[in-house]
């Protein structure tokens, strides 16, 4: 990296951006107050996964993406407590401003991402009453499901051998075939986004 590509973020340039919703959101210091629901559910909609590799019609959402996650949560962990369903369905949630990089950029770009990232995490998950950052068990959890989503996604939308996505993300979470079926159909932005909002009320009443 140029010494040039490395200086930090100048006082004058601009690191917010503006919601739909009016608000102004800070992406180097984010704060709660400026993070609607609506914005995360109509950004995440708009966001594909795997660089928009996949097969179908629409592109598969990280709107999308999140709902899988929470459903395979729900699948291995059927007593876990609803808020962590709720900050399941959020691990993503910075992705509305950030977007969707993946992995092989992120290890790419290194820590000054993830300062990020963490970041805007923190605020969203203080937005909607969760822990500013989830405990290790929990976050191990979302992992896990988040992983089993991945193995889905890559086996059934992104062209990878079944092999190749067991290494890479380890095992088939085994979802019913109703639900992987409905969950591995992308979904228009309009659909994911009305179901990303439904899932969340769900979650938090």
């Amino acid at each position: 990296m140029t010494a040039s590509a490395s200086k930090p973020v100048a006082a004058t340039a601009r690191a917010w951006q503006r919601m739909l919703s009016g608000r102004r959101l800070d992406l180097l210091d984010p704060s709660p107050l400026d993070i609607e629901i609506a914005d995360i559910a109509h950004g995440l909609a708009r966001v594909a996964r795997w660089n928009g590799q996949t097969s179908g019609t629409h592109i598969f959402s990280v709107a999308q993406h999140t709902l899988l996650v929470e459903a395979v949560m729900r699948a291995q962990a059927p007593r876990i407590d609803t808020r962590f369903r709720l900050a399941a369905l959020l691990h993503d949630a910075p992705e509305y401003v950030i977007g969707d990089m993946i992995s092989p950029f992120k290890a790419i770009l290194g820590g000054e991402y993830k300062v990020v990232e963490k970041r805007l995490l923190a605020a969203i998950h203080i937005r909607f009453g969760l822990p500013p950052e989830l405990g290790p068990e929990i976050t191990k959890q979302i992992k896990k499901a988040d992983q089993g989503a991945a193995y889905l996604e890559a086996t059934a939308l992104a062209g990878f051998e079944e092999a190749e996505a067991k290494r890479l993300f380890g095992r088939d979470p085994s979802l019913a075939e109703a639900v992987s079926q409905d969950y591995l159909t992308p979904w228009s932005a309009a659909k994911a986004e009305k179901r990303f909002l439904a899932r969340f009320k769900a979650l938090e009443a």
